[in-house]
């Protein structure tokens, strides 16, 4: 997927590429600009004939390459030159939507004219987009260290200091800018090429590690199923195991004082699920019998039996556990779990969707994404600051899609399960989030559990009313 990723951007760049061109055609069809001293943004001048066309031009050559860098996988020590090239695609979006209001040097009537806020942006725009072809050409040289990257910015810095010049004489000002912009295609052309000749880049490095000092043990646990590598286990205390799953989106810290409380008389087995905290993301899809079986594998081996602890849409997996495994489990506590709805699969779009994000998660865009709205959403739903900044990196809310949109089909398959296999005759515990919990009162009865209530909780009853779960367990 990732290889199909560059490919992507690589068209992109093409696209951009071929657009910040069209100023050749303007050579032909807009006369009134003057073809060697007329600024190549007077083409999109508001009383020029074509300036719809040039203005557009000029914006879908900023999308393109805002597109081509969201695309790409994340490189940590190329993040300057690709947020340069970002910071140019915004420049030259705002180019082609506030255009000059006459063309300043083919009509020197113009700059004696009341001049628009319009106008007056796109001059400043401008200077600023010439600024950062150079950032971008250079930031990205020094990283990738080949000639034709060096040969392109030395050009580029070369024809910016003779346009500089030409500005100042008021000679061949529009010839040179025609120059710069040449060397601009030209540069999109070479990182698409390069693109598609070396493949994907590297990933942006591995994960840290957990900043749970104080007594947990923290290691890889067993390989997951589907491909996805090691998750992220935390391990404390002593004595009848228990493992903690954490609901939709959640993360190990989420249940520190959970954890901390039952860990005086128990081991308590926390985990992140792929691309989830600090767990490597899956090449494939969340499936329900998948998390079963990682729950699976997790616990202890048999003849030990395990008490399993399930939040939210985890209380899916932890039933399908329990009933296609019921030698291996001791107790069953259901934290606010999620409705199952009617066992319709809904649309086919989830699945192919979910392959693709593992991929986009390690994509420049969705870190941009995270970083910008993951800590704070967050902060919002939890009350709790973002722990080793999980929440602000793109694999992480690629996850968070990943399992929203893999909900309907663990939903129907947990209906099969609930149909072919029975429920062991274990003690079950259902809590409840909030005042009135009609899933939680059926889901109670279907399994002849105790049912605890707390109308005062809200759905994040791990951090409301932690004692609620220790007193279950």
């Amino acid at each position: 997927m990732e290889r199909r990723l560059v490919g992507f951007a690589a068209s992109a760049f093409i696209v951009a590429a071929v657009l910040s061109s069209a100023w050749v055609t303007g050579q032909f069809t807009s006369h009134e600009v003057d073809r060697i001293a007329g600024h190549i943004s007077e083409l999109a001048a508001r009383d020029q004939p074509w300036t719809r066309l040039f203005r557009a031009a000029e914006a879908l050559t900023g999308v393109a390459c805002l597109a081509g860098v969201a695309l790409l996988p994340r490189v940590r020590r190329e993040w300057p030159g690709w947020l340069a090239f970002a910071v140019l695609g915004g420049l030259l979006i705002t180019s082609g939507l506030f255009p000059l209001d006459c063309a300043v040097l083919s009509a020197p009537a113009c700059e004696h004219s009341a001049l628009s806020w319009s106008h007056h942006i796109h001059t400043v725009v401008g200077v600023l987009s010439r600024v950062a072809v150079l950032a971008v050409m250079t930031l990205l040289a020094v990283t990738w260290q080949t000639w034709p990257s060096w040969l392109l910015a030395g050009l580029s810095l070369g024809v910016t200091g003779l346009a500089l010049t030409a500005a100042a004489t008021g000679y061949l000002a529009g010839l040179a800018e025609r120059a710069q912009v040449t060397l601009l295609a030209a540069w999109l052309v070479y990182v698409a090429l390069r693109l598609l000749t070396t493949g994907p880049p590297s990933s942006a490095g591995p994960l840290t590690g957990a900043g749970a000092s104080g007594g947990p043990d923290i290691h890889d646990g067993l390989a997951g199923p589907g491909g996805s590598g090691r998750p992220h286990v935390i391990e404390q205390g002593n004595g009848p195991a228990v493992l903690v799953s954490a609901g939709l989106a959640g993360a190990w810290f989420h249940w520190d004082r959970v954890a901390a409380e039952l860990a005086r008389n128990h081991r308590v087995i926390r985990f992140d699920r792929p691309g989830l905290g600090l767990s490597p993301p899956s090449p494939t899809p969340l499936t329900l019998y998948g998390e079963a079986a990682r729950l699976a594998a997790l616990a202890p081996a048999h003849p030990e039996q395990v008490i399993v602890i399930a939040h939210s849409v985890a209380a899916w997996h932890a039933e399908a556990f329990a009933r296609l495994h019921p030698m291996r489990l001791s107790k069953l506590v259901l934290v606010a779990p999620r409705p199952a709805g009617d066992g319709r699969r809904g649309t086919a779009l989830g699945r192919p969707i979910g392959r693709w994000l593992p991929a986009l998660g390690g994509t420049w865009g969705a870190a941009a994404v995270a970083r910008l709205v993951g800590p704070a959403v967050h902060r919002l739903r939890t009350g709790l600051d973002d722990r080793d900044r999980v929440h602000g990196g793109g694999r992480v809310l690629a996850a968070a899609v990943g399992e929203w949109l893999a909900c309907r089909g663990m939903a129907a398959d947990l209906h099969a399960v609930r149909a072919d296999h029975p429920m062991p005759g274990v003690p079950v515990t259902v809590i409840s989030a909030g005042p009135k919990d009609p899933y939680a009162e059926w889901l109670a009865g279907e399994l002849d559990a105790k049912l605890v209530r707390l109308p005062a909780s809200g759905r994040h009853v791990e951090l409301d009313d932690p004692g609620a779960i220790v007193d279950a367990v």
